[in-house]
């Protein structure tokens, strides 16, 4: 056998040796089979909703309900870190896909880039927390479930013994449950690895929480986002509801609402457990209509089923707490100014709402994870762009 061949066979079984042991450490870690996993890892945002399995959110579209379409606005210039650009600057610079202004009910404007389209299906990331929580905002109206319930009332197979037990509902929606999953991973390959990472993978959600119920703080004593507290809240709707997640938000929010498009909420394993601190995705327009809800401080009730009662809606638009940015946050909705409620995702994904100029802004985008301010200077430019008529 020539040194040639014998080289090239090495390489080979040394290649197919490596596989087979990172293919062992990611079924160990529950995570997707190594290629699926780099695959995820490397693909820009608006990318990574085809490749997770998920669950449809059937949508009932309803002409009596179809936007109003005025076009009747278009921004030039916006303050972007103290200067003035061009908007087509920003748009660009933010790696926009698509960006809508709502005002007064009805399309001001609407722009789509890279080849995305109104029908295009774009991710929320962390804006999928406000879904969660319109949910439990529903089961609590209903007298299903209580603020001051504790996660393992409902839940006991994750009691441990720690001051986990003592995390309730009322931690879990503002962020104070104590939980040590931080949100703070590095970026490329070497921030896979680390919880919140390991979450976002996850094969097994069941399996990632009960190996991860080590306590960071006491709960209700330190503020700190944590996207494990959102996952938790999903779970718990699951328990309460014995429904698909996707399947009880198509029928209590998405279809009411009259959304356009079905949705579609990513999954840890074909019928699995949807992933609801993240992977909700939908159309813009219709991401939109979740926030024309927030801009009603009386709640919202259509055809006269409650989608948000008055209580709930006062929980969503009232900051309790103050996280990043010195931003007010409460139930899963986030405060960036005096009365506005913000949807905020990563990778550049907002839901922007000022009810004093009867405002819902969306920007979907493709921001890298690493992008420095972006998220205050472009709250910033919105809200300029919210208060320009």
């Amino acid at each position: 056998m020539s040194t040639l061949i014998r080289v090239t066979r090495n390489i080979v079984i040394g290649i197919f040796v490596f596989y087979l042991a990172l293919f062992g450490l990611t079924k160990a870690i529950r995570y997707p089979e190594p290629i699926a996993a780099i695959k995820l890892g490397l693909a820009p945002a608006s990318k990574t909703p085809d490749l997770m399995p998920g669950h449809w959110i059937k949508s009932d579209a309803n002409p009596s309900m179809a936007w109003s379409v005025a076009n009747s606005e278009n921004p030039t210039v916006v303050t972007w870190d103290g200067e003035k650009i061009a908007f087509d600057e920003f748009l660009a610079k933010t790696n926009t896909n698509a960006f809508i202004i709502i005002r007064n009910g009805e399309i001001t404007f609407e722009k789509y880039l890279n080849g995305k389209s109104k029908e295009s299906r774009l991710p929320s990331y962390s804006a999928a927390k406000t879904m969660t929580s319109i949910m439990i905002g529903q089961l609590i109206a209903q007298g299903k479930l209580k603020e001051s319930d504790t996660f393992v009332s409902i839940l006991p197979e994750f009691k441990n013994g720690t001051s986990f037990d003592s995390v309730t509902i009322q931690h879990l929606l503002d962020m104070q449950s104590g939980i040590g999953v931080s949100d703070n991973y590095p970026t490329g390959p070497s921030g896979w690895g680390v919880a919140i990472a390991q979450m976002y993978a996850s094969t097994d959600l069941n399996w990632f929480l009960k190996n991860n119920r080590k306590m960071a703080q006491e709960p209700g004593t330190h503020p700190e986002y944590r996207s494990v507290d959102t996952q938790l809240l999903g779970m718990v709707i699951h328990k309460l509801t014995g429904m698909k997640v996707a399947d009880y938000f198509s029928e209590n929010v998405w279809k009411p609402i009259g959304a356009e498009y079905d949705a579609f909420w990513n999954v840890d394993h074909v019928n699995g457990q949807e992933k609801t601190f993240c992977c909700f995705n939908a159309a813009a327009r219709d991401y939109a209509r979740v926030g024309q809800m927030l801009l009603n401080p009386a709640g919202v009730k259509i055809n006269n089923k409650e989608i948000i009662s008055p209580m709930w809606m006062k929980r969503l638009t009232n900051p309790v707490t103050t996280l990043d940015h010195n931003w007010g946050y409460s139930a899963q909705v986030w405060h960036p100014f005096s009365g506005t409620t913000m949807l905020l995702g990563l990778h550049g994904q907002y839901v922007y709402t000022d009810p004093n100029y009867q405002v819902v802004i969306v920007k979907l985008s493709d921001e890298p994870t690493d992008n420095g301010n972006f998220e205050e200077l472009t709250a910033a430019v919105l809200k300029e762009i919210s208060e320009q008529n």
